[in-house]
């Protein structure tokens, strides 16, 4: 549909004058721009290039099967935006740090980090030994390349709960460790992860860590692991850690052969 309409210029004068057609082609630009977002490049191709069965075919087979929090007739960022005046309007009512720092949260996800390090420090300043808001802190701090300060932060919150956020603010450590240069001290935390879980982008900066210590056959493992359990893992989960994955295979076809 779209390849006819970029030349074919009568069609875009029946498309105008065509309300259910508008309305089709509006809803194949909506499927088209989320299959480009989750990386459903085959999909993509498909809404691009067919009619508008293809993009009602990917909502119901992709889209609808996709986590709750993904669903609903809305503009990207709409639910966001509206979880945004959802907090806002309970901080400027009830001033709460845990609605500070669910604000901080949402900011983070957007990549907003400076809003949400204003989030979390605002948090922090009304309940101080919240171990979300301080982890949380710690890895925004991490991803505005300030991992000095960020590690006692991340460093306090593991020593009163190692296995806080499931692993998450273990690897975020592990991270901050890395950026500082103190690489054996990242080694073992990426180890103690790694001990408890199986995630992708432990293993992967784990094996890294191995290379840059010329320890080869470890490393391999690590990543033979990435790659052996990626085809088993459910699709919401390989997407999210495709570019470990990626990652992985660039390692290994760098390493030796055995």
């Amino acid at each position: 549909m779209f390849a006819s309409l970029l030349t074919d210029v009568t069609y875009w004068e029946y498309l105008i004058s065509s309300p259910m057609l508008l309305i089709g082609f509006a809803f194949q630009i909506w499927m088209l721009v989320d299959a480009i977002r989750r990386r459903e490049w085959i999909w993509a191709v498909f809404i691009f290039f067919f009619s508008v069965i293809s993009a009602i075919l990917y909502f119901f087979f992709v889209y609808r099967a996709a986590a709750p929090a993904t669903r609903g007739f809305e503009l990207p960022g709409a639910q966001s935006r509206k979880r945004i005046k959802e907090l806002e309007a309970q901080i400027h009512h009830l001033d709460k740090a845990h609605h500070y720092s669910q604000l901080g949260d949402v900011y983070f996800q957007q990549g907003k980090l400076a809003k949400a390090e204003a989030c979390y420090h605002a948090a922090l300043e009304r309940e101080p030994q919240d171990l979300d808001t301080r982890a949380h802190l710690g890895q925004c701090l991490l991803r505005l390349n300030r991992a000095d300060e960020a590690r006692p932060l991340l460093e306090g919150v593991v020593a009163e709960n190692p296995k806080h956020d499931y692993g998450h603010t273990l690897m975020a450590l592990a991270e901050t460790l890395t950026a500082l240069g103190d690489i054996d001290a990242a080694l073992q935390v990426w180890q103690q992860v790694t001990a408890n879980h199986s995630y992708p982008r432990a293993k992967v900066q784990l094996a890294e860590l191995y290379l840059a210590k010329n320890m080869i056959e470890p490393a391999r493992a690590e990543l033979q692991d990435v790659l052996n359990d990626d085809p088993h893992a459910p699709a919401y989960q390989r997407r999210r850690d495709r570019v470990w994955v990626r990652r992985a295979k660039s390692l290994m076809r760098k390493l030796p052969a055995s």
